[in-house]
């Protein structure tokens, strides 16, 4: 099994290997001319590939580092070789080790050193040569060339006609179909342990959805009961929307949350607005979460219409929707509508709320009374 910790240790090796290569690969064609698909390089040092198609024909010396669709190796490379595609192909000749992850991996050169393949599909060859190890996991492993030393693989099917000069270790569900005399060493196949499936008991369900149950009361149940005594006002503000227009805020709440994740997907995908999408996915988070303690206050408004405290109404409305969210079945439609009736209420009520939101002013129609005339005898009233 400590082969097998090997294995998946280099699991996350090769998949960081693969991202650097991309990074690396956009950074050089930035950097420098594109290569063409066929590239020539003799100068010393790494060097850089990222295309549609690549095939490295020519002698490297130095580190290989491509990613694409298609990667060929057909020259001479004095270094290693790490590559990310769809399908990568070697045939000519690596001194150095290869480290790979695609789709399918064929190997028809010559490698001196020891390989690590992570792919769909893995095939050496007849004319493909390992000098040292292979390590990897694949679907499809079949190997007509030869391994200098031993093999580690995670399989779903493996089959061995070549040869491999070491010992032949297996973790896969069926056993591998390998030529007689093929593996030097040992072969050892380390099975899948097996599942055992076995349903609970209703009793024993009954008690676990008891459990569940009780914890969801106690524990939610403090949030409402904080909310409440914390945030009353906030709280009928909210819920204010959903008493005159419950639809609107149900449409609004629907909308939101097609278009919001939509919206931050692209903003991440743009790079520059990547941290305004982090920072929006979060705020989005929030607003969803809260859509529990605005749906609990409500269902306490509907429930006790007089001048209760807000932290009674939120704590029996909470306790209303925590059995309900229990329900089979029922849970599906009372999260969705605590979902979109929560987040219409929020919007609606942030909308209110915007800062460049202008009043009108209120005109004073009212007249002032006009002065008392007196009579003084003379000619006319005098005002007071």
């Amino acid at each position: 099994m400590n082969v097998f910790s090997r294995i998946y240790r280099s699991i996350g090796a090769v998949l960081l290997i693969g991202f650097l290569v991309l990074f690396a690969g956009s950074t050089a064609t930035v950097a420098a001319p594109a290569p063409t698909p066929s590239a020539t390089n003799d100068s010393e040092g790494p060097h850089f590939y990222s295309d549609l198609s690549i095939d490295v024909s020519d002698t490297v010396d130095g580190d290989v580092y491509a990613s694409g669709q298609s990667v060929t190796i057909s020259g001479n490379i004095t270094g290693d070789v790490i590559a990310a595609a769809q399908t990568i192909t070697i045939t000519g000749t690596v001194d150095g080790n290869v480290r790979l992850a695609g789709q399918n991996v064929t190997i028809s050169g010559d490698v001196s050193r020891s390989a690590t393949i992570f792919a769909g599909s893995i095939n050496v060859t007849k004319t493909g040569k390992l000098g040292n190890d292979l390590v990897g996991a694949a679907g499809d492993l079949k190997i007509s060339g030869n391994v200098g030393r031993d093999l580690m693989a995670s399989v779903d099917r493996l089959s061995i006609d070549g040869t491999v000069g070491g010992n032949a270790t297996y973790y896969s569900d069926t056993e591998a179909q390998i030529a007689q005399g093929s593996v030097d060493g040992a072969v050892e196949r380390v099975a899948p342990p097996q599942k055992t499936s076995q349903d609970p008991s209703p009793g024993a369900s009954f008690v676990s959805w008891s459990l569940g149950l009780l914890y969801a009361l106690v524990a939610l149940s403090l949030v409402t009961l904080f909310a409440g005594l914390l945030f009353p006002r906030w709280l009928s503000r909210v819920t204010n929307h959903l008493i005159p227009s419950p639809w609107k805020a149900l449409l609004v709440g629907f909308l939101a949350a097609l278009a919001v994740p939509v919206a931050l997907l692209v903003l991440l995908v743009t790079i520059i607005g990547a941290p305004l999408a982090l920072t929006g996915l979060l705020v989005w988070i929030a607003l969803t979460l809260a859509t529990f303690v605005y749906g609990a206050f409500y269902i306490g408004r509907l429930l006790l219409r007089g001048n209760q405290p807000p932290v009674l109404k939120s704590f029996i409305g909470g306790l209303i929707l925590i059995i309900a969210l229990h329900i089979p079945w029922l849970n599906i439609v009372v999260w969705f509508a605590m979902v979109f009736f929560g987040l219409g209420a929020q919007l609606l009520e942030f909308h209110s709320q915007r800062p460049w939101r202008t009043k009108p002013k209120v005109e004073n129609t009212s007249s002032a009374p006009l002065p008392a005339a007196v009579d003084d005898g003379n000619s006319g009233p005098r005002t007071l």
